[in-house]
């Protein structure tokens, strides 16, 4: 059945709003999901350059002939959702909301705040924690999308209208956040983790969909790995900016996070983290993203890909660039 999952295979920030854009692009998909919160964003390269961040929307959402939704397993701050929408033109006829998504309300977010968890493990503080653990406690006082007038008209059955669509062949792209290492089940790096799963298959749960509907799961990773700024957990062959810029030739080379714009922590490639989302996530496309900070890319292709016994598929060389690295199997070699 047509669904593509997009996830990442590190610690987030891998590139997945470019490849889930582009995999609807290219495959004309009929709808673009969203998971999770709005503590990561996607970032895209829209038809005038420029770059568009979405914390809350899929990054088809530049793409006016796709649907987009937000599932029950979402996570939505009601004033970032109305400013991306504005901001990407989205009507009301393109944006299906579940009505058993979650609503994150100031005191979420001011309870991340008084935590401690923004000095402790570097969490966004965007309240999208705070509301998935009311949702877990079952308390009374939850707030679903369904109870907010300013979102009725995009309320939807979103697996009901899904289902439809995957009975008559229409192509689903899933959009999963964050990245394998930060999964509070499966990566060993506790408590520097986020507060959803973060694999394939956790996306497939929240939207409400069978495995059995899945013929393509998309893993993204890239040539240098992320953490997000401050004490946000272990890195393992951290290195600086400075260091990356020199060596590409760069001048003043950074990268600041989308959501809370700090300055981002930085690595060589490790193979290891990405090796345990390969076993939890078996993809079927491998994109590996911001080739454009290595001197001569082409050796570092080789070498990720012997450390990883997995070919690479799709190659990103820039914000707005994905290129198809050649044709043959892309299973284990």
């Amino acid at each position: 059945m047509p669904i593509s999952i997009v996830v990442g295979g590190q610690f987030g920030s891998e590139g997945k709003g470019k490849v889930a854009h582009y995999l609807a692009k290219e495959q004309r998909a009929s709808v673009a999901v969203r998971c999770g919160g709005t503590n990561s964003g996607h970032t895209v390269i829209d038809e005038n350059g420029e770059a568009q961040v979405f914390r809350q929307l899929p990054t088809a959402a530049i793409l006016p002939d796709v649907k987009l939704a937000l599932c029950a397993g979402s996570y939505i701050d009601v004033g970032i959702l109305q400013e991306e929408l504005a901001r990407a033109r989205v009507d009301a006829a393109r944006l299906l909301i579940d009505p058993y998504a979650v609503i994150i309300t100031g005191s979420h977010r001011a309870s991340e705040s008084k935590s401690g968890l923004i000095e402790d493990i570097g969490s966004t503080g965007s309240g999208t924690g705070a509301a998935v653990i009311e949702r877990l406690q079952r308390r009374q006082e939850t707030l679903f999308a369904k109870d907010v007038p300013e979102l009725s008209e995009y309320i939807e059955d979103v697996t009901g209208d899904l289902r439809s669509r995957l009975n008559g062949k229409q192509r689903v792209i899933l959009e999963g956040t964050q990245g394998f290492g930060l999964s509070p089940f499966h990566s060993k790096l506790n408590p520097y983790v986020t507060s959803r799963d973060t694999t394939a298959a956790g996306f497939l749960s929240e939207v409400g969909l069978s495995p059995f509907d899945v013929d393509e799961v998309a893993m993204v990773i890239r040539a240098f790995p992320i953490r997000v700024g401050g004490n946000s957990g272990p890195l393992s062959n951290e290195i600086d900016w400075d260091t990356v810029s020199k060596e590409c030739g760069k001048d003043s080379l950074c990268e600041w996070t989308s959501v809370t714009r700090h300055v981002r922590r930085v690595a060589r490639f490790d193979p290891q983290i990405v090796i345990q989302a390969i076993n939890a996530n078996s993809p079927s496309l491998f994109f590996l993203n911001h080739l454009d900070y290595a001197p001569s890319h082409s050796k570092l292709i080789l070498n990720i890909e012997d450390s990883l016994n997995r070919r690479v598929d799709y190659l990103g060389l820039g914000p707005n660039s994905i290129e198809v690295r050649n044709s043959g199997s892309n299973k284990m070699r």
